[in-house]
């Protein structure tokens, strides 16, 4: 494992983004670990997360003219990895969407910079893939083009058949999907820590269950 992924668990870890025990995922999925980037709730991790999503961001070869969040947790997403972008150099315009569209003022459902270019979209994790497709949409319907999707964790889980839902993305859009972790670097992580190589059982049975048979993942 490298020293980012080690550095991004141990930091998921002590905000308790990351946990352990018995939980059900948005797909319904009875889940030994969950990550909920929503916790990400102060200043201080919220500027650090963005810090990670920025230096994945730059050692990717995706090269985007502007970034996307798509609502709700893209859009505290996007604007921190934007930040943190500009602060190393790269100065990108950004927008996100609201879930309803609005009849006054500026009107329309897209906040922010308008959607021109190549389009990376901004997102924590990816279920099912359904904000995937939305967000496809609207870029698509502004004249742009989605170059990318920038995720902090792959579940590697399959999706309606045996690839994994990331890799379902890139298939049937055409574009790269990058994540900050994959669910092997949690448990390679977890074979390191004394402490924690009791959940290793659990998250082993659950992948023999849920886990995609073919999976392409492109983390960094």
């Amino acid at each position: 494992m490298t020293d980012f992924k080690q550095k991004f668990i141990d930091f998921a870890l002590q905000c308790n983004v990351l946990r352990f025990g018995h939980f059900k995922t948005k797909a319904g999925r009875p889940s030994p670990y969950f990550f909920n980037a929503g916790l990400f709730n102060d200043g201080r991790s919220l500027q650090q997360l963005g810090q990670f999503y920025a230096q994945a961001i730059l050692t990717s070869e995706i090269r985007p003219d502007a970034l996307f969040g798509p609502a709700y947790k893209g859009i505290p997403l996007v604007s921190t990895v934007a930040i943190a972008l500009t602060e190393a150099g790269y100065n990108y315009p950004f927008s996100f969407n609201r879930k309803e569209i609005k009849d006054h003022g500026e009107g329309g459902n897209i906040i922010g910079a308008p959607l021109a270019g190549r389009i990376l979209i901004v997102d924590d994790v990816i279920s099912a893939g359904l904000s995937v497709g939305e967000s496809v949409t609207m870029i698509h319907a502004a004249g742009a083009a989605p170059c990318g999707i920038m995720v902090a964790l792959d579940r590697m889980e399959k999706g309606e058949n045996e690839h994994s839902t990331l890799q379902e993305i890139r298939n049937k859009y055409g574009i790269p999907v990058i994540s900050l972790i994959t669910l092997d670097d949690i448990v390679a992580y977890l074979h390191t820590q004394q402490d924690l190589t009791r959940h290793i059982p659990a998250i082993e049975a659950y992948r023999t269950h849920y886990g995609a048979k073919i999976s392409d993942t492109s983390s960094q």
